[in-house]
């Protein structure tokens, strides 16, 4: 049982006019089963604690008589016109009064009335308390055994390892968060995958976050949830791919590139044999195109990279602009041309061979080792050469002081 929170400190002014300090916001579709007893639960939270505070519902569209629940029931409506969770929660968050924010579903399988936990992170100065239904318990027939085993699991490891983010339960419904530090990550995601976007733009941004455990209950309606499973699972990986492009892009790049290195190496100077079959020239222009494809998989990590930096839905990183001002246009220009010229002696010498050969056939075993390396310093060097360009047209306007803003 929460204890009672200490009502001195439970009026907190903050920025922008806004003199309550807790919104408990319910985004709501249709949930006119269960919409009154979560507002009622929220209100006897904030009466029971002393907290100036108000029930925020985001309505997304009810058709069902939840609107008419709502004002009956004293809570200020909003309503939302763009379809989506993440929707209705961005415009519930930038219309909110209070300095802290705790939003929920509006299903009653979260107990709005045990939210102590998280007034007392944010008072100490946590940008986002969340919360963790794993550690908190999961009542029977709570959550689907595809989401408990598997779903969340899955998603919430791979947002920890990509991220090195310290949430356990990435998809938790029930979490709290100074309005403020989350109105600056310009969230933007309209559907479910919201909830990864706020998780991981605040692990990005170097936020203080941190969890609480938080029990879930069967919800009390008798209509299937808006939850997707396989799409709404499909759209939060797919979120974090976009805005990890070390591991969509640089990681696979490089590992392509080492392997086609390594095996071209060791075929180039002549066949192997590996149990009983024989390497030879075709393998060794498959290894070439592993080296390309995965040199152009680096080359997208790197302007994937650039672009979300200068769009602002990546932090800065220093490193980055480090490696950007010691490598300029020039640099790349004469790497790249040196790797065709490179390849281009290479394509010659491969002729010159044909020559003595009175422009007969020849044995591809031996004159592919010669041109396939050339070919492939002559497509990498041009690459490098275009992609040197776009890098400078990329952050064009971020080194020349002369452009206008």
């Amino acid at each position: 049982m929460n204890q009672p929170l200490d009502s001195k400190t439970s009026r907190v002014s903050s920025k922008e006019g806004h003199d309550l300090e807790l919104s408990v916001l319910l985004p709501c579709l249709n949930e006119a089963e269960t919409l009154a007893t979560c507002i009622r639960k929220a209100k006897t939270f904030l009466e029971r604690n002393g907290i100036h505070g108000e029930i925020l519902v985001a309505d997304n569209g009810s058709s069902d008589g939840s609107v008419l629940i709502a004002e009956k029931e004293g809570a200020r409506l909003i309503k939302v016109d763009q379809q989506g969770y993440g929707y209705a929660l961005q415009q519930g968050i930038r219309e909110a009064l209070g300095r802290y924010v705790i939003m929920g579903d509006a299903d009653d399988s979260y107990d709005f009335l045990h939210l102590t936990e998280f007034i007392v992170g944010l008072r100490r100065g946590d940008d986002l308390v969340m919360g963790n239904r794993f550690k908190g318990g999961i009542k029977k027939d709570a959550m689907p055994n595809l989401h408990r085993y598997l779903g969340n699991p899955v998603l919430t490891t791979l947002g920890r390892f990509f991220f090195k983010s310290p949430v356990g339960d990435f998809h938790c419904g029930l979490r709290g968060f100074n309005r403020e530090s989350i109105l600056g990550l310009n969230l933007q995601t309209g559907g479910m995958e919201f909830a990864s976007e706020m998780v991981v733009k605040a692990t990005l941004r170097g936020l203080k976050i941190s969890e609480v455990p938080t029990s879930l209950s069967p919800d009390g309606r008798n209509r299937p949830p808006h939850l997707r499973s396989w799409r709404d699972g499909w759209r939060h990986l797919r979120f974090m791919l976009l805005y990890s492009p070390k591991w969509l892009f640089l990681y696979p790049g490089l590992f392509l590139v080492i392997a086609g290195c390594a095996l071209g190496l060791w075929i180039l100077p002549s066949p192997r044999k590996l149990g009983n079959a024989t390497l030879d020239i075709h393998t060794l222009l498959y290894a070439a195109l592993a080296v390309i494809l995965g040199f152009q998989s680096v080359l997208f990590a790197l302007f994937t990279k650039i672009s979300g930096i200068l769009e602002g839905w990546l932090p800065p990183d220093k490193r980055l602009d480090r490696f950007l001002e010691r490598h300029a246009l020039e640099t790349g220009l004469l790497g790249g041309g040196f790797l065709s010229l490179l390849g281009f002696f290479g394509s010659v010498y491969a002729v010159q061979t044909w020559k003595e050969k009175g422009f007969g056939p020849l044995d591809p075993s031996v004159t592919f080792r010669t041109i396939i390396p050339s070919v492939l310093c002559i497509v990498i060097g041009i690459q490098v050469v275009f992609a040197s360009f776009f890098l400078s047209v990329l952050t064009l306007k971020k080194t020349d002081s002369s452009l206008p803003p």
